[in-house]
């Protein structure tokens, strides 16, 4: 069966970077990793490998979903790859559009994505594509939902990813690191981007099935409505204290 490939399959290199674990080697991993990746959210190859390690089941989902949507299955067959030259590519487009948007969101954060951990521990090499796939089009769902790059903002991107592809990861991050968050932006998360993102993942198309490469040129409020994309609630600014 599939399920017990997971396992019988640990024992060789799948595809190039594939680390081969056995089954005692990933709960131990995916353990510490996991601990790490609460600590340290920045930590992109902690939060990585806790995906990795225990997302199994919901990336045949996601797989067994792109394999019935025949957007889907386009990319599951050509497997675009979301790299720095496709974001050279989005620099040359105007502000109005997605890829324009996208461009400037990458410059205010000085992050390439070919910076992006690759996925190592997934024992399937068509499920470690779906892993790879969802890790790089992170940044776009952030210029899409209009996230912003803070804790709170990660963690309501990590509840809607979770309302979408069920990854285990995202359900963790969204649950324990509000601790990190002051009591009126916790409060804030709990009460406005939580539900936000229950609402937004339920309604947007299959973020997993999109082809966003083919849309770069795209005006971004088109592209939202076509999408059924719901923009992310902002904080408002606390009035400064008086005296």
């Amino acid at each position: 069966s599939q399920a017990s490939s997971s396992s019988s399959s640990s024992t060789r290199e799948l595809y190039p970077g594939h680390r081969p674990l056995t089954m005692l080697q990933k709960s131990l991993l995916s353990v510490a990793a996991g601990v790490g990746a609460v600590a340290f959210p920045h930590r992109a190859d902690l939060v990585g490998a806790v995906g990795e390690t225990t997302g199994w089941y919901a990336l045949r989902r996601m797989r067994d979903r792109m394999r019935r949507d025949p957007t889907g299955r386009d990319i599951l067959r050509r497997r675009p790859r979301i790299t720095d030259d496709f974001l050279e590519r989005c620099h040359a487009l105007p502000e109005g559009t997605f890829g324009g948007a996208y461009a400037r969101f990458m410059g205010r954060r000085k992050f390439n994505p070919d910076d992006r951990p690759p996925v190592r521990f997934v024992d399937d090499e068509e499920l470690a594509y779906v892993a790879t796939r969802s890790r790089e089009v992170h940044d776009l769902w952030h210029v899409l939902f209009q996230c912003p790059t803070t804790v709170q903002g990660e963690l309501a991107l990590k509840a809607l990813e979770f309302a979408q592809t069920g990854l285990p990861m995202a359900a963790l991050g969204a649950a324990i690191a509000p601790i990190r968050l002051d009591a009126s932006r916790r409060r804030f998360l709990f009460e406005e981007m939580y539900p936000w993102a229950r609402r937004a993942g339920a309604r947007a198309a299959d973020l997993m099935c999109l082809d966003y490469e083919g849309e770069i040129g795209t005006d971004l409020a088109e592209l939202r409505h076509k999408w059924r994309i719901t923009p992310a609630p902002k904080q408002p600014k606390e009035a400064p204290r008086s005296n």
